[in-house]
């Protein structure tokens, strides 16, 4: 099976098991997310439920083909915090996903070395109650037709199963349909094999 077209996620928020190291206590909490303008109300959100926590670290991973993330150490001494998060992303092949591991700070300095495992395993631990689904990476076309060619259009959209995202009647029909990334080639032929339609 060819899983170039997939990609791995998480649907729900995720809170983990505590994670402890000379006092101080680590609380990793995974995300979805659709954009990066969600992370900040997701870590107010956990200023506030943590509200005497010292440190609130953070990576994040976006999009399959052109993916974007970040990584915050949040204060934490440099790449001891954020990369370790983001390793733990690449590890389990997630995407459009936000970890948020939270410390308690319990009085005794970890060293680097201890705080890389510390969110090391912070991270880890949530991704590992985390429901992991598995996604197809879809691709969008917006078709625009004369009403009297609905039927040709209905039948191929019923044929190849394609999913309707929009629908706008007004002058002319136009509809945003998605389609699994691996059919996109033969779908789009098909519409433009119907000539009474405008595909993009």
């Amino acid at each position: 099976m060819n899983t170039s077209d997939t990609y791995k996620t998480i649907e729900k928020e995720f809170e983990g098991e505590i994670f402890k190291d000379r006092g101080s206590k680590f609380i990793g909490y995974t995300f979805p997310l659709t954009d990066d303008d969600e992370v900040k109300s997701h870590i107010d959100m956990l200023k506030s439920k943590h509200h005497k926590a010292r440190h609130w670290c953070y990576a994040w991973k976006l999009g399959v083909e052109k993916a974007r993330f970040r990584a915050n150490d949040d204060g934490e001494p440099n790449n001891s915090a954020g990369q370790p998060i983001y390793g733990q992303i690449l590890s389990f092949d997630v995407t459009n996903i936000l970890i948020v591991v939270v410390r308690y700070f319990g009085g005794t300095k970890l060293g680097v070395g201890g705080l890389i495992n510390a969110y090391r395993a912070g991270a880890k631990l949530v991704l590992e109650e985390s429901a992991i689904v598995e996604k197809t990476i879809d691709v969008h076309f917006k078709l625009t037709f004369e009403y009297e060619h609905m039927d040709k259009v209905m039948r191929i959209i019923k044929e190849k199963k394609i999913v309707i995202v929009n629908q706008k009647m007004e002058m002319n029909c136009v509809f945003e349909v998605s389609v699994r990334k691996k059919f996109a080639e033969a779908t789009k032929m098909a519409f433009e094999n119907l000539r009474c339609l405008t595909i993009k």
